[in-house]
């Protein structure tokens, strides 16, 4: 690892964690783009004389030995992925795969200008590079698990192969909420549809026109979808469904979200409309705008519909444009059902993430969750089969297990008698909606003793995701005094 850190970290502590940080913002981990920073990694670890390796599928495993007297403490898995959701504002020209994350101290908190910060999981991976950077912490062995894709569908933890792994207890730090210890989590899998078009010419007598829904909050599909915060994608398809039924809108194209597992933030439609129509068009969508922002009081009250002339080129097929609008119209979005095992948290629910519809063709994509396997496979087949009307293709793919909870977890026990001896407080126990690795990595894994972690992250997978410094040290903490109180 190696060039200057970025100034806002200076004064930070742990100073350790955030120098390992810093290093994470340098470089850029899109999803599927991880191999520099985890060369970097790789080539600081064999620096430091610690055994390393880069399994199939591209997962960095580093291993430290006990501290002397230690050898006896049972082998301690720490894991964490490299990659960061890529997000960011309309007006923001940040390429993420060349430009570095700039940070920005506000208040207690690390943030991004106008992009995603990446404390998701990047907060999680510099906690672990301390540790093994560290030669003052009492531990026995460490196997540090450095996981790629994991936002991009879990690749590196479907790809672990079992028996690469020795240690029988297992630390992830992919939460984001200082004070609870997760024992379970969502399994899911997506629905991807995809379906060909021809084009239509524009009639000589059209004007093009253009509609930008934005000003969303977006967020966590997972975390975030219990909110009821808008979706750019169905408020869009929802707005131009209204104006066909007064204007003979002839739609262009249709394209909203970035990512699978973030809530669409933005969206823009492009149609052609006879001449002359660009009045009642401008004050139908000021109507519309008007009447979603009071339907969104209080959740996601920033939405802005702004309207303007475009060039069009060609158009979709009349019964194409009806298929697409009233299927997506009609398309599950949010939360399907709340668990009655675990009080409080969502059991099933399913994000329409992505939508890309052009005259020559078009796609899109559900991020399905459920803490029952049951549960995401059968709404995946509801959508399936809604799509099968039309005799679209609906595949399913990237399935990946839910984490079921073990309440009798030893190691969840030395978790929260630590956290109550050092700060003075009850942790809680939690189940997320959110998809983490552990239940795949257990999956593989069977017996292995599970608890994830972290510091305090609000706005994770949206522009704004933000840290909290002094959890970050918090976390540290507690890391540390685990790792020392495991013997």
């Amino acid at each position: 690892m190696s060039s200057a850190a970025h100034p806002v970290f200076s004064g930070l502590q742990p100073a350790a964690v955030w120098a390992h940080f810093a290093t994470l913002c340098r470089i850029p981990r899109a999803s599927k783009h991880e191999a520099a920073l985890r060369d970097d990694l790789l080539a600081w670890a064999e620096g430091r004389g610690l055994a390393a390796e880069v399994d199939a599928v591209g997962n960095l495993l580093v291993c430290k030995p006990a501290m002397p007297g230690r050898e006896g403490a049972p082998a301690v898995v720490l894991q964490a992925h490299l990659d960061m959701v890529c997000q960011k504002n309309g007006d923001s020209d940040h390429d993420f795969l060349r430009d570095p994350i700039v940070p920005v101290l506000d208040d207690g908190w690390l943030r991004a200008e106008k992009t995603t910060l990446g404390a998701d999981n990047g907060i999680g991976v510099a906690l672990i590079l301390a540790v093994l950077a560290s030669d003052d912490i009492a531990h026995g062995p460490i196997e540090a698990l450095l996981t790629v894709d994991e936002e991009a569908g879990m690749g590196g933890a479907r790809g672990l192969a079992p028996g690469l792994l020795q240690g029988r207890l297992m630390l992830n730090l992919d939460t984001e909420a200082w004070g609870e210890f997760y024992l379970g989590c969502a399994g899911g899998l997506d629905v991807n549809v995809e379906r060909p078009g021809r084009p239509d010419a524009v009639p000589d007598d059209h004007q093009g026109w253009q509609i930008v829904l934005h000003g969303l909050r977006g967020g966590h599909s997972g975390v975030d979808i219990h909110e009821g915060r808008g979706n750019a994608i169905k408020l869009l398809v929802r707005v131009l469904r209204r104006l066909e039924a007064d204007f003979p809108l002839r739609l262009a194209a249709l394209q909203g979200g970035t990512a699978r597992n973030a809530l669409p933030r933005e969206a823009v439609a492009s149609f052609a409309l006879p001449r002359g129509m660009g009045d009642g068009l401008v004050a139908a969508v000021a109507e519309l705008e008007a009447l979603l922002r009071g339907e969104l009081q209080g959740v996601d009250e920033g939405l802005m519909l702004a309207v303007s002339p475009c060039a069009t080129d060609s158009l979709l097929a009349p019964a194409e444009q009806a298929l697409w609008l009233a299927t997506l119209h009609a398309a599950p979005h949010g939360v399907r059902g709340m668990s009655r095992q675990v009080p409080g948290v969502v059991e099933t629910s399913n994000n329409l993430g992505m939508v890309d519809l052009r005259p020559a063709g078009g796609s899109c994509n559900f991020m399905v969750r459920s803490l029952l396997d049951s549960g995401s496979t059968a709404l995946a087949d509801e959508i399936v089969s809604l799509w099968a009307l039309s005799g679209t293709a609906a595949t399913t793919d990237g399935y990946y297990p839910g984490w079921a909870p073990n309440p009798a977890s030893a190691l969840l026990k030395t978790c929260q008698a630590v956290y109550r001896r050092d700060f003075a407080a009850d942790s809680t126990v939690q189940v997320i909606h959110a998809g983490l690795e552990c239940g795949i990595i257990g999956a593989k894994y069977p017996g292995l003793d599970i608890v994830s972690f972290g510091p305090t992250i609000r706005g994770a997978h949206a522009p704004g995701e933000r840290v909290e410094v002094a959890s970050v040290a918090r976390c540290w903490q507690l890391l540390t005094a685990i790792l020392a109180e495991l013997r």
